[in-house]
């Protein structure tokens, strides 16, 4: 009878789920994003945005914390800067202006800098509700994340460099770059998500809250997408 007992308590324990001992892991983790960038409902009139060009890079600390009752779910936030870059030809934007109205204004006539774009810099917190199917081994792991990201303005600039004639034939190395804050919206708010393998994620960013300020010019939205690098 004893001996029944002892081998029921055996088995019993032998098909215990294995505790992962996370102990050995750092709470905290650097984040890299880089991502392909576009304003969404860009109307037919800025025409002369480079599709393909725009692109943004973005860099975060985040605390990770592990849920007790099951670690491979965890809550994360943290603290960074995330930058957006849209480039255009032929154009110039008048960010600077006193006018209620932003002018895009089309320069396929006239003289224009061969490179030009706007460039935008907030400071951000993002939260993070993550998945991670061996937490243990954060390098060997699927990985899946979603959550929202606030954040304040920081910079909002143009930058033209190689000023050329109309004809495009002749170019100065000159550079101009012009910030002012004024017709950009001062707080964001974005939905988040990531999934991949390892430290290597594809990662997809929706902003809510428009580029520029209500009236000031087209409600168009920033989306990203591309590539995360983060120890979870």
């Amino acid at each position: 009878m004893a001996f029944a007992v002892i081998g029921s308590s055996f088995a019993q324990d032998s098909k215990a789920p294995k505790k992962i001992d996370l102990s050995g892991q750092a709470g905290d983790h650097f984040m890299f994003q880089i991502g392909s960038d576009r304003w969404l409902n860009m109307p037919d009139s800025i025409s002369n945005h480079k599709k393909g060009f725009s692109r943004s890079a973005s860099v975060y600390i985040m605390l990770n914390k592990p849920f007790k009752s099951n670690p491979k779910l965890s809550a994360a936030f943290g603290i960074g800067v995330g930058t957006s870059h849209i480039f255009f030809e032929k154009t110039s934007i008048d960010i600077n202006g006193t006018t209620p109205v932003l002018h895009f204004n089309a320069l396929d006539t006239l003289s224009r800098f061969k490179k030009y774009k706007v460039s935008t810099a907030y400071a951000e917190i993002p939260v993070e509700l993550r998945f991670t199917s061996h937490p243990d081994k954060p390098n060997k792991s699927f990985k899946a994340a979603i959550g929202v990201k606030v954040g304040t303005i920081l910079n909002a600039h143009t930058k033209g460099k190689n000023f050329q004639n109309a004809a495009g034939t002749s170019t100065i190395g000159y550079t101009q770059k012009i910030s002012s804050t004024s017709y950009f919206n001062n707080t964001r708010l974005a939905a988040t998500a990531r999934v991949g393998y390892g430290p290597v994620c594809l990662f997809g960013t929706y902003n809510f809250a428009a580029v520029f300020k209500d009236n000031v010019a087209a409600k168009m939205n920033l989306l990203q997408i591309g590539l995360s690098i983060s120890g979870l």
